[in-house]
Protein backbone atom coordinates (compact mmCIF):
# COMPACT_ATOMS: atom_id res chain seq x y z
CA UNK A 1 0.00 0.00 0.00
CA UNK A 2 1.29 3.44 -0.84
CA UNK A 3 1.15 6.29 1.61
CA UNK A 4 -0.59 8.81 -0.62
CA UNK A 5 -4.10 10.29 -0.67
CA UNK A 6 -6.56 8.97 -3.24
CA UNK A 7 -5.56 10.17 -6.71
CA UNK A 8 -3.51 13.24 -5.73
CA UNK A 9 -2.59 15.47 -8.63
CA UNK A 10 0.46 17.61 -9.29
CA UNK A 11 1.03 20.60 -11.54
CA UNK A 12 2.90 19.85 -14.74
CA UNK A 13 5.14 22.79 -15.65
CA UNK A 14 7.62 23.85 -18.28
CA UNK A 15 11.17 25.03 -17.58
CA UNK A 16 9.88 28.57 -16.88
CA UNK A 17 7.45 27.16 -14.26
CA UNK A 18 4.37 27.89 -16.38
CA UNK A 19 1.59 25.43 -15.59
CA UNK A 20 0.79 23.13 -18.50
CA UNK A 21 -1.83 21.01 -16.77
CA UNK A 22 -2.20 18.44 -14.02
CA UNK A 23 -1.50 14.74 -13.72
CA UNK A 24 -1.71 12.00 -11.11
CA UNK A 25 1.29 12.11 -8.77
CA UNK A 26 2.40 8.50 -9.04
CA UNK A 27 2.13 8.48 -12.85
CA UNK A 28 4.30 11.62 -13.03
CA UNK A 29 6.96 9.93 -10.89
CA UNK A 30 6.77 6.93 -13.23
CA UNK A 31 7.00 8.98 -16.44
CA UNK A 32 9.49 11.57 -15.20
CA UNK A 33 7.44 14.58 -16.36
CA UNK A 34 8.55 17.96 -15.00
CA UNK A 35 6.27 19.12 -12.20
CA UNK A 36 6.17 21.76 -9.47
CA UNK A 37 7.25 20.92 -5.94
CA UNK A 38 8.22 22.70 -2.75
CA UNK A 39 10.77 22.05 -0.04
CA UNK A 40 10.66 23.61 3.41
CA UNK A 41 13.74 24.16 5.55
CA UNK A 42 13.03 24.97 9.19
CA UNK A 43 15.77 26.27 11.49
CA UNK A 44 15.89 26.94 15.22
CA UNK A 45 17.46 30.01 16.83
CA UNK A 46 20.89 28.31 16.80
CA UNK A 47 20.68 27.76 13.03
CA UNK A 48 20.18 23.99 13.29
CA UNK A 49 18.21 22.23 10.58
CA UNK A 50 15.01 20.39 11.49
CA UNK A 51 15.17 17.08 9.61
CA UNK A 52 12.50 14.47 9.19
CA UNK A 53 12.97 10.78 8.51
CA UNK A 54 10.36 9.90 5.94
CA UNK A 55 7.91 7.17 6.91
CA UNK A 56 9.07 3.78 5.66
CA UNK A 57 5.67 3.25 4.02
CA UNK A 58 6.15 6.13 1.55
CA UNK A 59 6.09 4.91 -2.05
CA UNK A 60 9.52 6.39 -2.61
CA UNK A 61 12.43 7.48 -0.43
CA UNK A 62 10.88 5.87 2.65
CA UNK A 63 13.15 5.83 5.69
CA UNK A 64 15.49 8.48 4.28
CA UNK A 65 16.35 11.68 6.14
CA UNK A 66 15.17 14.82 4.41
CA UNK A 67 14.38 18.49 4.83
CA UNK A 68 11.67 19.53 7.27
CA UNK A 69 8.86 19.08 4.77
CA UNK A 70 8.27 18.70 1.06
CA UNK A 71 5.34 18.26 -1.25
CA UNK A 72 3.53 19.27 -4.39
CA UNK A 73 1.17 22.23 -4.66
CA UNK A 74 -2.22 21.31 -6.07
CA UNK A 75 -3.12 24.86 -7.10
CA UNK A 76 -0.99 27.19 -9.25
CA UNK A 77 -1.26 30.13 -6.85
CA UNK A 78 0.15 30.68 -3.36
CA UNK A 79 2.68 27.88 -3.15
CA UNK A 80 3.91 29.27 0.20
CA UNK A 81 0.49 28.80 1.81
CA UNK A 82 0.28 25.25 0.44
CA UNK A 83 3.79 24.55 1.76
CA UNK A 84 2.81 25.80 5.20
CA UNK A 85 -0.33 23.64 5.16
CA UNK A 86 1.78 20.60 4.28
CA UNK A 87 4.25 21.50 7.03
CA UNK A 88 1.35 21.43 9.48
CA UNK A 89 0.05 18.10 8.11
CA UNK A 90 3.49 16.43 8.34
CA UNK A 91 5.16 18.14 11.30
CA UNK A 92 2.26 19.49 13.36
CA UNK A 93 3.18 23.17 13.46
CA UNK A 94 3.04 26.32 11.34
CA UNK A 95 5.58 29.10 10.94
CA UNK A 96 6.09 32.05 8.63
CA UNK A 97 7.76 30.82 5.44
CA UNK A 98 9.95 32.93 3.21
CA UNK A 99 10.92 32.02 -0.37
CA UNK A 100 14.64 31.27 -0.71
CA UNK A 101 15.14 30.10 -4.31
CA UNK A 102 13.88 27.62 -6.88
CA UNK A 103 15.84 24.93 -8.68
CA UNK A 104 15.18 22.19 -11.16
CA UNK A 105 16.51 18.67 -10.86
CA UNK A 106 16.13 15.29 -12.48
CA UNK A 107 17.05 12.11 -10.61
CA UNK A 108 16.40 8.39 -10.85
CA UNK A 109 15.16 6.76 -7.66
CA UNK A 110 16.16 3.23 -6.66
CA UNK A 111 12.66 1.78 -7.24
CA UNK A 112 12.44 2.79 -10.90
CA UNK A 113 10.67 6.07 -10.24
CA UNK A 114 11.96 9.46 -11.36
CA UNK A 115 12.02 12.82 -9.65
CA UNK A 116 11.90 15.67 -12.17
CA UNK A 117 10.88 18.73 -10.27
CA UNK A 118 10.99 22.47 -10.30
CA UNK A 119 11.37 22.84 -6.56
CA UNK A 120 10.43 26.06 -4.73
CA UNK A 121 12.45 26.27 -1.50
CA UNK A 122 11.08 28.06 1.57
CA UNK A 123 12.63 28.68 4.97
CA UNK A 124 11.15 29.29 8.38
CA UNK A 125 12.15 29.39 12.02
CA UNK A 126 10.59 27.40 14.82
CA UNK A 127 11.15 26.63 18.49
CA UNK A 128 9.03 24.09 20.29
CA UNK A 129 7.70 20.57 20.14
CA UNK A 130 7.34 18.79 16.80
CA UNK A 131 4.20 16.62 17.04
CA UNK A 132 4.81 14.97 13.67
CA UNK A 133 2.30 12.80 11.81
CA UNK A 134 3.51 9.16 12.06
CA UNK A 135 1.81 8.34 8.74
CA UNK A 136 4.23 10.76 7.05
CA UNK A 137 7.28 10.89 9.34
CA UNK A 138 8.93 8.27 11.54
CA UNK A 139 11.45 10.51 13.35
CA UNK A 140 12.67 14.10 13.59
CA UNK A 141 15.89 15.68 14.80
CA UNK A 142 17.75 18.99 14.92
CA UNK A 143 21.28 19.05 13.50
CA UNK A 144 23.92 21.74 13.13
CA UNK A 145 24.98 22.56 9.53
CA UNK A 146 28.57 21.35 9.99
CA UNK A 147 27.45 18.05 11.51
CA UNK A 148 24.94 17.62 8.67
CA UNK A 149 27.65 18.25 6.08
CA UNK A 150 29.86 15.57 7.66
CA UNK A 151 27.00 13.09 7.85
CA UNK A 152 26.02 13.68 4.22
CA UNK A 153 29.61 13.16 3.16
CA UNK A 154 29.93 9.91 5.10
CA UNK A 155 26.51 8.41 4.35
CA UNK A 156 24.80 10.25 1.46
CA UNK A 157 22.54 7.27 0.76
CA UNK A 158 20.69 7.91 4.05
CA UNK A 159 19.32 11.23 2.71
CA UNK A 160 16.72 11.96 0.03
CA UNK A 161 18.17 12.85 -3.36
CA UNK A 162 16.49 16.27 -3.48
CA UNK A 163 17.72 17.21 -0.01
CA UNK A 164 21.30 16.30 -0.94
CA UNK A 165 21.06 18.59 -3.99
CA UNK A 166 19.39 21.35 -2.01
CA UNK A 167 21.96 21.19 0.80
CA UNK A 168 24.85 21.20 -1.68
CA UNK A 169 23.44 24.33 -3.29
CA UNK A 170 23.10 26.00 0.12
CA UNK A 171 26.70 25.06 1.01
CA UNK A 172 28.02 26.59 -2.22
CA UNK A 173 26.18 29.85 -1.63
CA UNK A 174 27.33 30.18 2.00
Amino acid sequence: MTNTPASPTVLLVNEQDNVLGTAEKLSVHESGDLHRAFSVLVFNEQGDYLLQQRAFEKYHSGGLWSNSCCGHPSQPDNTAAQANQRLYEEMGFRTDLQPLFSFQYHAQLPNGLTEHELDHVFTGQYEGPVPFNPDEVCAVRWIAPDALAREMEMAPETFSVWFRMLFERLQKSA
